[in-house]
């Protein structure tokens, strides 16, 4: 970004008339930090220190449903490192080859009862349903992703996932027909956008959308979870879908779904620390 343009330029010339609309807003003028941080359930975070243990890590990323954790010396005041449920999955993935691993990894995803998450409780989209009834399902339902499916209800076509909502902002085309485009015809334009080049300056650290290379990845209940856990790694994905022969959504499995089947929370672990968060109350964040 060159030096001589002012960050809300910059946002205008990205996303066209809605960062017009939102940078002349109250809300972007006045609202601080500390104005929202409260909104989140652990606020501002819930923070690890290097002596915790590797079960107080795992139980936090999964039980406490935790997507990143800090790691803070409090001594120096400072945030030494972060921890996503990601890179766990990539720990794992890194101990291919171990005999403890690989004594609970070879086991077919049956075995573990996966998936959880099955099929008629997924909460799904349809090609043809508006984009924006993704994203507000995706927010109602507190979830990172839903599959596309197709007429029948029963097969994944795509995936969409709430970070693919930055495009709603950054195209102006997709922002402009945002209270009409279907999720297919969003997933078109996207792929467009792309392929021609017109990802801006703005856009270069974006993660790619789930969706735009045409495929679903997915798994069968009969792969080992090694499997599982390598096609997670390697296509830096947050879940996977189960389906049959015939293609047939199953469910779904998780980075946190996985994460739970490694590690048992002893009685009383961490106290009365959690008391009235969990289970979730109605409506919070993490």
């Amino acid at each position: 970004m060159s030096p001589t343009r002012s960050g809300p330029e910059v946002i205008v010339k990205a996303g066209g008339s809605f960062f017009k609309k939102l940078i002349s807003s109250d809300l972007y003028k006045n609202a601080k930090v500390e104005d929202i941080w409260g909104s989140f359930r652990w606020a501002p975070f819930l923070p690890l220190q290097s002596s915790d243990t590797f079960l107080t890590m795992l139980l936090l990323l999964s039980k406490y449903r935790m997507k990143t954790l800090l790691v803070v010396d409090l001594g120096e005041g400072k945030i030494d490192n972060i921890i996503t449920q990601s890179a766990a999955i990539h720990m794992l993935a890194e101990c291919v080859g171990l005999p403890w691993f690989e004594k609970w990894a070879t086991k077919k995803l049956s075995e573990l009862s996966f998936p959880v998450m099955k099929s008629d409780q997924l909460v799904k989209v349809f090609e043809e349903d508006p984009v924006l009834k993704a994203f507000k399902l995706m927010r109602m339902k507190g979830i990172g992703g839903l599959p596309v499916v197709d007429v029948s209800g029963r097969k994944a076509i795509g995936n969409i996932s709430i970070r693919d909502a930055q495009f709603l902002l950054t195209t102006p085309k997709l922002f402009k027909d945002h209270n009409s485009i279907t999720v297919k015809n969003f997933v078109l334009e996207v792929r467009k956008h792309l392929k021609n080049g017109e990802k801006g300056e703005e856009e270069e650290n974006f993660p790619t959308p789930s969706f735009l290379d045409g495929q679903v990845i997915s798994c069968r209940s009969d792969d080992t979870i090694k499997d599982v856990i390598i096609k997670l790694d390697t296509h830096k994905i947050h879940r996977i879908y189960v389906v049959d022969e015939e293609r047939d959504l199953e469910g779904v499995v998780t980075l946190r779904d996985i994460i739970s089947k490694l590690v048992h929370e002893p009685h009383g672990y961490f106290g009365d620390f959690f008391d009235g968060v969990v289970p979730l109350p109605k409506n919070s964040r993490v």
